[in-house]
């Protein structure tokens, strides 16, 4: 690792849930909820920046009982200690219908997440009556993934992204952890310089790239971990913990 990166004020650690945070059993492993605390208590912000929604990860969050902001649906929204919204961006209902009917035409899997919900199986009638924050194709054909990745590539208002292999994650053009990490920074008082960022997906590509050190998991995807400053162990051996005890807490 470079001096420059060993020299690094990090005021602020983001840190992706699914395949970081959370371990293979989707739980916290205790190493790493005490080193966020220990962090916390060096007055460190901790935050939480996931694909999931509030609904989604709010049982496994609130346990950390974190004193920061926290950052859903790939930066979509933006909470405050206590869950209150500090902001919200949505997908044009226009862009939902059109991707519904992509759905249809190459019958993928989906899920999609408005404010309330998250719809699997099921979609409303009337699109434009929903508030809507993301929407998720889930293929495992390549050939056909692809075919889907192309075609939404050609619109230009949407951030595309994955938070596996195998799915395609869409939110609003602009929207994506490191643009709302950027206005949490600024809320406390710092910079995209001082943030330290810890991903495995693309989806937290972004993050890992304008942070000022981006860790990407042992088993993150590999170009996750081309983007990133520093590789740790996987989220199965607790590499959360071992980042922050070597970036922050034995500094």
């Amino acid at each position: 690792m470079s001096t420059q990166a060993d020299k690094k004020d990090i005021r602020l650690i983001a840190i992706d849930m699914d395949g970081t945070l959370l371990n293979s059993e989707h739980v916290i492993p205790e190493e790493n909820k005490q080193a966020i605390k220990e962090a916390e208590a060096k007055g460190v912000h901790v935050v939480i920046s996931t694909g999931r929604t509030l609904m989604t990860c709010r049982e496994l969050v609130e346990p950390l009982k974190l004193s920061s902001y926290l950052v859903t649906a790939n930066g979509s929204e933006i909470w405050d200690s206590n869950f209150q919204l500090i902001e919200r961006d949505l997908l044009h209902p226009d862009h939902v219908q059109m991707m519904w009917d992509l759905k249809n035409r190459y019958e993928t899997d989906y899920w999609a997440s408005t404010v309330d919900k998250v719809w699997r199986g099921e979609f409303p009638e009337r699109i434009h009556d929903h508030e809507w924050l993301k929407f998720g194709f889930e293929i495992h054909d390549d050939d056909v993934r692809e075919e889907v990745l192309n075609t939404l590539k050609t619109n230009g208002h949407l951030e595309i992204t994955n938070s596996s292999p195998t799915n395609i994650e869409v939110n609003a053009a602009g929207i994506n952890k490191a643009a709302a990490l950027a206005k949490v920074a600024e809320r406390i008082g710092c910079t995209m310089d001082n943030v330290m960022s810890l991903g495995d997906s693309l989806n937290d590509m972004a993050m890992i790239q304008e942070a000022g050190l981006g860790i990407a998991m042992g088993n993150a995807q590999e170009v996750v971990k081309e983007a990133a400053d520093w590789i740790t162990a996987p989220n199965t051996e607790h590499g959360v913990a071992k980042a922050i005890q070597h970036w922050v807490l034995s500094k």
